[in-house]
């Protein structure tokens, strides 16, 4: 099977009000993200009309809802999970225990296990230079709100989802070139680590990531400014150039779900960009972009 390579024919830009977007859910008939350095989640309609859901002063990043429909939102530098009630948010979980470096992406099952990432070592900002980058693992956090670290030795775990079928969570290592695979158990435990694929050179920064109908992942490559599709096994099918914005995060949505929405921002070498830090101040809109292109297979499984 032929890879097949495109740029931006045929992409629809949706939405450019954002400060830097990460983590896109097709929920309700919306995109929702989390504006990381905006400081606030945020959902767009296909007309490209945003409402601002909540705002998160500790940074949002992974997002997914309960089964009675409540939404959870990782909170980064206090490595807490927070539940938006009609009173606002509240803490859902405490991951500092669990969670050595910044909490980051996460996916959220049928039955309300949360599968919570974080980048394993202390980091404010984009490109930082590290003394040393350390092996963590996911946790879980049950709908209760008990929190159970589990086992894996991940380089920056990132982007995650779930297979239609709820067995199979894949977890995109972004320090690692690879995705990795694990058997989710009755209990919503990770079991089985095993490689889903180990990315070629020019493609292996994987960050967000979404599962199609046949199995296959999407995941965005911010470094080399691409969005990919590959098979369990490591055959890439789909390359899409997004240059010169870095494409950060991926979500398949849309009426038939054959939607492929990229979520792009510009260069982390570009003017202004040196603001964006964690803990810092909320950075204004207008960096970070919505585009999107239709795909044949349509998105399954987790995250929704």
């Amino acid at each position: 099977m032929a890879t097949e390579t495109a740029g931006a024919a045929g992409r629809t830009l949706i939405y450019d009000g954002l400060a830097f977007g990460e983590c896109p859910r097709w929920h309700d008939g919306r995109l929702w993200l989390s504006d990381i350095f905006g400081k606030r989640v945020v959902a767009v309609d296909l007309d490209g009309n945003g409402e601002e859901i909540c705002s998160v002063e500790n940074h949002p990043s992974g997002l997914g809802w309960l089964p009675d429909g409540r939404l959870l939102v990782v909170s980064m530098t206090d490595r807490r999970l927070l539940r938006l009630e009609p009173e606002g948010l509240v803490e859902h979980a405490d991951l500092s225990a669990v969670c050595p470096g910044n909490c980051n992406d996460m996916v959220v099952d049928a039955r309300g296990n949360a599968y919570v990432g974080n980048v394993g070592f202390p980091y404010g900002h984009r490109g930082a230079p590290v003394a040393v980058r350390r092996a963590t693992s996911l946790v879980v956090v049950t709908p209760a709100g008990d929190v159970r670290r589990q086992p894996g030795t991940l380089m920056c775990p990132n982007g995650a989802a779930i297979h239609a079928d709820g067995a199979t969570l894949v977890v995109a290592q972004s320090h690692m070139g690879r995705l990795t695979a694990y058997a989710i158990a009755n209990d919503g435990s990770l079991q089985g680590e095993r490689v889903f694929a180990d990315l070629p050179a020019g493609r292996n920064n994987p960050d967000g990531i979404c599962i199609d109908a046949d199995g296959a992942v999407w995941y965005a490559d911010p470094h080399h400014c691409c969005c990919v599709r590959v098979l369990d096994g490591g055959q890439l099918t789909h390359i899409v150039d997004t240059a010169p914005y870095e494409c950060v995060a991926c979500m398949l949505g849309g009426v038939d779900l054959r939607t492929l929405f990229l979520v792009l921002v510009e260069p982390r070498d570009a003017p202004g960009r040196e603001n964006f830090v964690l803990g810092g101040a909320a950075s204004a809109p207008g960096t970070s972009r919505i585009e999107a292109l239709e795909v044949d297979v349509p998105g399954a499984g987790w995250p929704r």
